[in-house]
């Protein structure tokens, strides 16, 4: 009886440590342009990891000074890349095609600049 509890705590110690992927925050300042589009009423962005959904828009604030959309976001993630994609006035990007894939840096913060809808 005493060598089956020992085969079962080791067993479950295997279990419980060896799943486990070591995770790292990592900050993404996203800024985008969205001068080609008249009319913009609100941009947001949508994505596959936390604290980013593809349910809701995490809203992106205009900065007058550069003419760009930014918003910081913070992953805790053990993945080197995530997936976004830019929605401008309720309208998602590239519609039907892949998404946009953000590969973290190896440092703190990832800087991704881009245009809405322009690979």
């Amino acid at each position: 009886m005493k060598n089956i509890v020992t085969i079962i705590a080791i067993a479950f110690s295997l279990l419980v440590t060896s799943c486990v992927q070591k995770t790292y925050k990592k900050t993404v300042i996203f800024t985008l342009d969205a001068s080609e589009i008249k009319e913009v009423k609100k941009v947001g962005i949508r994505g596959k990891d936390k604290p980013l959904s593809w349910d809701y828009d995490t809203e992106m604030k205009f900065s007058p000074k550069e003419n760009l959309y930014k918003v910081t976001t913070t992953f805790e993630t053990g993945y080197k890349f995530t997936e976004v994609k830019f929605v401008v006035n309720d309208t998602f990007e590239f519609q039907n095609q892949d998404n946009r894939r953000v590969d973290f840096s190896k440092k703190d913060t990832t800087f991704f600049k881009a245009k809405f809808n322009k690979r």
